[in-house]
């Protein structure tokens, strides 16, 4: 076996345990709240009666291994369960899938981390490459001190700045980024785009700062001293010689900053009311629809382990002396 296609079974083997792991530390985590989840869902008016029938159909009066298998099972097949939003005192349910619930959630996420990820990746590596090319220069510590300013606030107080300045002083973007099935690209974009921004400048610095870092740290080597010493333009050796044998670190930051789009959006979805996993996830929480919350933790540790699992693969192509470590 080819030792890049081993490596990279090994790796979704470890991604598939940490995923189990993960589940695990999920549903106890959920099931050790304080609290009935029935007299919760349904309300201090609902029956005994009624309040046991809930938690019978539920399977909420199995042991704790047993609904954990049943959990599990389900996530495999597709099968997240039913919301308990639409479930009233009297026990009607209106309720639906956890999956017809996720799903255009999903999109939604993906598609505002697709936006920011489309400007902060190749406007971080212009910043990183022209920083380590003009070294110690004004511009390099302009980029530093601006990068290093927006990555010092929390997500919620760039998004209030961007909101202040685009949006109410002068007016370019709405400050609600209220978006729906029937809305088309470009208005889908115009909308999205205070969000998308507010998360370019927060992730933007880490992904810069990593590619200047490992270029310079490239620009001691024999072999870019032997080029310089041929007479090499300095724009050259960095993009020819030194960018591609920094590929490793650079594409392992971008990956983790890739994950946090999808993961760490909660705080700018809730901020512009967009209707992403990150906003259902919080209206989840606040009612207590353990379904929804399991489901939406699940989407993003499989995203944040499948991200971390390209990053490697990825590392590996670029650089295959990691299938060799020291």
């Amino acid at each position: 076996m080819h030792p890049v296609v081993r490596t990279v079974l090994q790796r979704l083997g470890l991604g598939l345990v940490t995923l189990f792991v993960v589940s695990l530390i999920l549903f106890s985590s959920i099931e050790f709240l304080p609290g009935d989840f029935g007299e919760a869902v349904l309300g201090q008016a609902a029956l005994p009666e009624t309040v046991a029938a809930f938690r019978k159909e539920l399977g909420l009066d199995l042991p704790m291994h047993e609904r954990y298998w049943q959990w599990l099972k389900g996530m495999l097949t597709g099968d997240m369960g039913n919301s308990f939003s639409g479930r009233g005192a009297s026990g009607q349910d209106r309720s639906r899938p956890v999956v017809e619930l996720l799903g255009p959630r999903l999109a939604n996420t993906l598609f505002l981390a697709a936006m920011a990820a489309v400007i902060s990746v190749p406007l971080a590596l212009f910043l990183g490459i022209t920083a380590a090319l003009y070294r110690n220069s004004i511009y390099d510590r302009t980029v530093n001190a601006l990068t290093l300013t927006t990555i010092s606030f929390p997500e919620f107080f760039v998004a209030y700045c961007l909101i202040l300045i685009l949006s109410s002083f002068t007016k370019i973007f709405p400050s609600l980024a209220n978006v729906g099935p029937e809305t088309e690209f470009w208005e889908r974009v115009y909308l999205t785009a205070l969000p998308a921004l507010t998360l370019t400048l927060v992730i933007v610095a880490h992904m810069m700062r990593m590619t200047r870092a490992a270029i310079i740290n490239l620009m001691a080597s024999p072999y870019i001293e032997m080029a310089e010493l041929k007479g090499t333009p300095k724009a050259e050796i960095i993009l020819r010689h030194a960018l591609p044998n920094a590929w490793a670190p650079i594409v392992t930051v971008i990956a983790f900053n890739l994950a946090y789009l999808v993961v760490g959006v909660v705080v700018v979805e809730v901020v512009f009311v967009y209707p992403g996993v990150g906003q259902l996830m919080v209206d989840a929480v606040t009612t207590r629809d353990v379904p929804v919350v399991q489901g939406c933790a699940m989407v993003f540790a499989a995203t944040y382990i499948l991200l971390n699992l390209f990053a490697d693969i990825i590392s590996i192509i670029t650089n295959p002396r990691l299938l060799h470590p020291r």
